[in-house]
């Protein structure tokens, strides 16, 4: 009985919590664009019912939409136009300057942020944790503790939203071979959902 209760449980709760995430996104995306919709455009003006989900394809069309005209030479120019005028303003400048930097920073394809998942000694030697190459220090901050410090982010466990960021020499810490994604799955489930079996990396890291 109670193997089958357990077998059961693990079935039900992972099901049950994906379906309750999307349940969530499906909600609050459809919350947000639907009102911004036309009445006669509206699911249930047509139809009669309301279409669940629709906010999220609408979504996802207006991003996709904004990609490509952001990636023509006229939509670099709008955009390049708009960043112009919002620097003009003093409270947004520097909040939204600072968003994009970061922004562009993790999810352009030739940043470095999050390329890499590292094994460091934290929060004291002898005790090891995996964190995530974020980059490298800023010019001031090099000129202070030498060219050979890297930018290291290590999340916290089962939060990986919430972290420490450290800054220490390349040689202290090592290269780990796996993806940031198993990296990411072996933290949130606290050590319990391990990567696969590989060859453990010998060598001190190397930023390309």
């Amino acid at each position: 009985m109670k193997k089958y209760f357990i077998t059961g449980l693990l079935i039900w709760i992972p099901l049950s919590f994906t379906v309750m995430v999307l349940a969530w996104v499906v909600n609050t995306l459809d919350g947000w664009i639907m009102p911004w919709l036309p009445q006669s455009l509206h699911p249930k003006n047509i139809l009669g019912f309301n279409i669940p989900g629709l906010g999220v394809l609408v979504g996802i069309s207006i991003l996709f939409a904004t990609g490509v005209i952001g990636a023509n030479v006229l939509g670099q120019r709008i955009v390049r136009s708009w960043e112009a005028l919002l620097g003009r303003i003093p409270v947004v400048k520097p909040l939204y300057h600072g968003v994009k930097q970061v922004a562009d920073t993790l999810f352009s394809d030739t940043g470095k942020a999050f390329s890499k998942a590292l094994l460091v000694q934290y929060p004291r030697k002898g005790l090891w944790t995996i964190g995530f190459l974020t980059g490298t220090p800023s010019d001031d901050i090099a000129q202070l503790l030498g060219s050979n410090y890297i930018s290291i982010y290590v999340p916290t466990t089962p939060n990986p939203t919430s972290g420490f960021f450290l800054m220490l020499p390349s040689e202290d810490v090592i290269e780990l071979d796996m993806s940031v994604d198993e990296a990411l799955k072996y933290i949130i489930s606290m050590g319990v959902v391990a990567p696969p079996s590989r060859a453990p990396e010998t060598s001190l890291l190397k930023l390309d």
